[in-house]
């Protein structure tokens, strides 16, 4: 069977769009994000393991949250930005006011994490310049997703100076 040089050409090309397009996958955002997430899921385990059991109530001034509140918080945060804006379905917001103990803490804390796992995964590259409601005025989905990890981000720090204020080692920072 002859193949003319059109139709060699047009298979060359497609098999190296083929590529680039794997290659793009391979390396998107979130890709990378996600990898991103899940360290950031390891990080925040060592740091809420670090910390006695007796010590989840600490807060350093009255002002601030207990470093159990903290990490409520962030489960809170993470639980409502990943089902509301990232998979829309809507979740229902932690208003407990008990104090779980370390283990229900960190339950609460993984479970978190998979919803925000669920989210990176589920969502399509074309979804993230889909603008959403937001409470601060609307947002790409994109400007969520970063905000979905700049916020554990900026009160994992938080709680690695609750470690220290204790006299506790925080664990080596986990980066890509």
């Amino acid at each position: 069977m002859k193949v003319s040089k059109s139709c060699m050409c047009l298979l060359l090309f497609s098999i190296l769009l083929s590529f680039s397009c794997q290659a793009q996958q391979k390396d998107s955002l979130l890709v990378q994000l996600s990898r991103k997430w899940s360290d950031s899921k390891a990080y925040a385990f060592k740091i809420a393991s670090l910390m006695p059991e007796e010590d989840y109530g600490f807060k350093p001034v009255l002002e601030e949250m207990s470093f159990r509140e903290q990490l409520l918080h962030i489960a809170d945060n993470i639980r409502w930005l990943s089902s509301d804006y990232l998979l829309s379905q809507p979740a229902k917001r932690m208003t407990e006011t008990t104090q779980p103990d370390k283990k229900t803490v960190l339950k609460i804390l993984s479970d978190a994490y998979d919803t925000g796992m669920q989210a990176h995964q589920k969502l399509l590259p074309s979804q993230l310049e889909e603008r959403v409601s937001f409470f601060a005025g609307p947002m790409s989905r994109r400007q969520i997703l970063i905000l979905l990890h700049d916020h554990q981000s900026h009160h994992l720090g938080q709680l690695i100076v609750y470690l220290r204020l204790k006299g506790i080692k925080p664990p080596e920072y986990v980066g890509w």
